[in-house]
């Protein structure tokens, strides 16, 4: 475990950590998350092929993953803003469990886990609010980092 939280300065201050020495260098995140559904739902959905009156349910929560990577420093107050270079989000439907995994690539000054997180989340959330009428028990779960690499260390978890 570090020892010191990096967007706070000498007097507890929250500041955007400075960046401008560091070389840019290839960066990568890998993020996971769950949407659980209760079986009566899900069972409905499936009959239904994910397509709601909105559209089809998986393809437009990859779409709003992507759109969340991208303005993920909008969101995150001291997040840097990054040129995203690709987003790619999976999802595999599983025993009333939709797992979702974001994958973000740059190059740049300083990682992209928080692009990663955001889209599974944004994902996340519009599958719940594009199914929301059917069920309020929907759940999202476990909204996790995986791996990353470049910076300092690789990371797997």
């Amino acid at each position: 475990m570090k020892s010191k939280i990096s967007h706070l300065n000498s007097e507890g201050k929250a500041v955007m950590v400075d960046v401008s020495e560091k070389m840019d260098s290839p960066r990568t995140a890998l993020a996971a998350g769950e949407v659980v559904f209760p079986p009566e739902t899900w069972d409905y959905l499936q009959k239904g092929n994910w397509i709601s009156s909105k559209g089809s349910i998986l393809e437009i929560a990859k779409i709003a993953g992507i759109q969340g990577a991208k303005i993920t420093a909008q969101l995150i107050p001291l997040c840097h803003s990054l040129p995203i270079h690709w987003v790619d989000i999976q999802m595999k439907l599983v025993q009333n469990t939709i797992q979702i995994e974001a994958q973000v690539k740059t190059v740049g000054k300083t990682g992209v886990e928080m692009e990663a997180l955001t889209a599974v989340s944004t994902a996340a959330l519009t599958i719940y609010d594009m199914c929301k009428a059917l069920s309020h028990a929907i759940q999202i779960k476990e909204i996790r980092l995986v791996s990353k690499t470049g910076g300092k260390a690789d990371l797997i978890l």
